[in-house]
């Protein structure tokens, strides 16, 4: 598969988020299995040499994915570093392209010195612990490395529910007695895991959809792993019933349960959307969890539906049932899930998530970015010419109203913007283009990290309970997308409570990528600013002149 894309759709969606995480001073990027505009991602030089080493200043070493090098020499002179889990190409074979001058001997210390700088970075040569990994088949002392770990896990899973659907203040739960369960996801599975490393299987299952059958925690492939214990949704529900000597029914595999028992408070759906490296969904929507959810909604006056998703799941075929009272998409909370979740559906903990992708009301809305066809070609291309017009950006061009929208999420408060500001920071360089004469530092020119405006506003917290808000700015920049996030800040309030919030704004975060002068670039002109709760729900508007 090759992924081809122009250079400035590489340069301000691709390789954007990639300027972050250098400017933060990751050691180590890895390359990966396919193409991009045709050269294999592990001996693409434009990319490794080019963009990572050169224009972002990388001082770390790139790695291969597993068995992702395709080649010897064109690896090694392309920027690949280090190859995972083996010699690969390399061994002795990278001895003898030294040794005849296919590879310089400054290359392979090159190679080296990334490695041991990043080693060193991080202290690893000293106070690290000793390697403790070993096979599940080998007898070893456990080694405790959990420490206050789980706290975290929960409050962080708590801190990712979205609540897209409330109706009438269905949530938080109001001192429950009896409630229902209803999905496969709402318990871990019944049979074991087919490979002990990640959590409901690995690529060995992924095609059989056997993940399908327990709660979804975490992703699939190299993003999956498996923790020392999950507490499912059921679980922790069951815990929180006991506590208030209630009564709990449930049905994990029925499409269409029985009628729920008449004194039954709340229904409770559970369902996810299972995709994995390796492992796509070809539709958003799968026609047995739909079902399942409005058989439910049939038969029972308040249904809640969760959704644990690895990305967008598409909701349109009941979302609007008058039954449905509320829905949540719990995304990926890992082994705190259901803590995670009673949290939120016992009000100990408002929701403050936030969509980080717009749910659009039919899979038609997503035009070219929804491609489920299936290529048996040799050499696939997947043609990204939608450009930067993706998510929120493409729904904002075509002026598609989504279901969801970008950066959405309820709350169990309410809150009031105001008092919007904005200003020019003294000092700021307006020059279309950094200064050539600057050297690079890791994350790119280091003028782009300049902050030339100031943009501040007022938020108050006119609700009853303690909760975060998380307001989004937006810059529309000219001959680009619309509107542009560029900034966000989770801010906590007390009921009453005011806070003055700051986000700047960096050449960075106004800048264009000028294809023909290699550079960021600055235009002259006004810039549209807009704060709001998501991208749609805009609370103030203003302007700054370049």
């Amino acid at each position: 598969m090759s992924s081809n894309t122009d250079d400035r759709t590489l340069h301000e969606l691709y390789a954007y988020p990639f300027m972050d995480s250098l400017r933060e001073n990751v050691g180590a990027v890895m390359c990966s299995y396919q193409r991009a505009n045709n050269s294999y991602g592990c001996q693409n030089s434009k990319l490794l040499n080019g963009v990572l080493k050169t224009e972002l200043g990388f001082q770390g070493f790139v790695m291969s994915d597993w068995e992702a090098q395709h080649s010897g020499v064109a690896s090694a002179n392309a920027g690949l570093d280090l190859i995972m889990p083996d010699g690969g190409f390399w061994g002795g074979n990278l001895t003898n392209a030294v040794n005849n001058g296919s590879v310089t001997l400054d290359r392979l210390d090159d190679m080296v010195t990334r490695q041991l700088a990043s080693f060193f970075y991080v202290g690893q040569g000293d106070s690290y612990p000793a390697a403790a990994v070993h096979s599940n088949l080998q007898l070893q002392e456990p080694v405790n490395v959990q420490e206050d770990h789980s706290d975290l896990i929960r409050e962080i899973g708590a801190a990712g529910t979205v609540l897209v659907k409330n109706v009438n203040s269905t949530l938080p739960l109001k001192n429950p007695r009896f409630l229902s369960i209803y999905g496969y996801d709402a318990t871990i599975k019944a049979t074991p895991w087919q490979n002990p490393s990640r959590y409901g299987g690995g690529y060995e299952v992924n095609f059989g959809w056997d993940t399908l059958n327990g709660t979804m925690i975490t992703g699939g492939g190299s993003g999956g792993s498996t923790p020392p214990y999950v507490i499912s949704p059921f679980q922790a529900i069951q815990e929180r019933i006991a506590q208030e000597k209630g009564t709990l029914r449930w049905d994990f595999y029925s499409e269409n349960p029985s009628p729920p028992y008449v004194n039954t408070d709340a229904c409770l759906v559970f369902v996810n959307a299972y995709a994995s490296e390796n492992f796509d969904r070809t539709t958003l929507a799968d026609e047995f969890s739909d079902n399942l959810i409005k058989n439910v909604a049939a038969n029972c006056t308040n249904t809640i539906a969760v959704i644990h998703s690895a990305g967008i799941r598409v909701v349109d075929s009941w979302i609007d049932h008058p039954n449905i009272t509320a829905v949540l998409f719990a995304g990926l909370p890992g082994q705190e899930s259901g803590h995670s979740l009673t949290d939120i559906l016992y009000g100990d903990v408002s929701p403050s998530g936030r969509l980080p992708y717009t749910v659009a009301k039919k899979e038609e809305d997503y035009g070219n970015l929804l491609n489920s066809t299936i290529s048996f070609d040799p050499h696939p291309q997947s043609n990204f010419s939608e450009g930067v017009y993706i998510d929120y950006r493409h729904f904002d061009r075509y002026n598609i109203t989504p279901r969801f929208e970008f950066g959405y999420g309820l709350s169990y408060s309410t809150f009031n913007y105001s008092r919007l500001q904005t200003s020019r920071l003294a000092g700021g360089n307006l020059s279309p283009h950094p200064d050539a004469g600057v050297a690079i530092t890791q994350g790119g020119h280091p003028q782009l990290w300049d902050e030339l405006f100031a943009v501040s506003f007022e938020i108050t917290n006119t609700g009853d309970v303690f909760a975060n808000e998380v307001p989004q700015l937006y810059v529309g920049i000219a001959d680009a997308p619309k509107k542009q996030l560029r900034g966000f800040e989770r801010v906590p309030l007390q009921p009453g409570q005011s806070k003055r919030v700051n986000l700047p704004l960096t050449r960075r975060d106004l800048s264009v990528w000028d294809v023909v002068a290699q550079q960021w670039k600055l235009q002259a002109g006004e810039y549209a600013v807009w704060v709001g709760a998501s991208s749609r729900d805009i609370k103030l508007e203003g302007s700054i002149t370049v």
